[in-house]
């Protein structure tokens, strides 16, 4: 059984698709998700989030950007930019406590991203949550 970390994992593929130039991805996320055996709850949570972030990306990114500190948004890699849109919009949206969103987006870029990914996702959105 997929649990909220799962899901999460499947929202950062989703978004990194996205950002690799796949802008109909969103027309598959029912198939990737279940291909995923991400079902019932925790889907309608994916597709929340997932939803959510496309719905805010402008917001979201407007948020990373202010707090990458001697960093270019586009010099970041997909990977990144996508744990960190996810944990942005987390942080930003969600009633969820920021400590919760924080450590998801680092265990999600320990399975995904490189190993300075950690330590820079937590920098980033750590900002971003003493900023809300």
């Amino acid at each position: 059984m997929a649990t909220r970390h799962h899901a999460r994992m499947a929202v950062v593929s989703l978004l990194y698709a996205y950002d690799l130039g796949n802008q109909s991805i969103a027309d598959y996320t029912d198939e990737i998700l279940e291909d995923k055996k991400i079902r019932n709850k925790q889907k309608e949570f994916a597709l929340d989030l997932f939803r959510g972030v496309m719905d805010k990306l402008e917001p979201v990114d407007e948020a990373i950007v202010k707090h990458l500190k001697d960093w270019d948004f586009e010099r970041l890699g997909s990977v990144e930019r996508a744990t960190l849109r996810l944990g942005a919009y987390e942080i930003m949206n969600t009633e969820l406590d920021s400590a919760v969103v924080i450590n998801e987006a680092i265990e999600v870029s320990k399975a995904f991203g490189t190993e300075q990914s950690p330590k820079f996702i937590n920098g980033v959105l750590d900002a971003i949550a003493k900023d809300k």
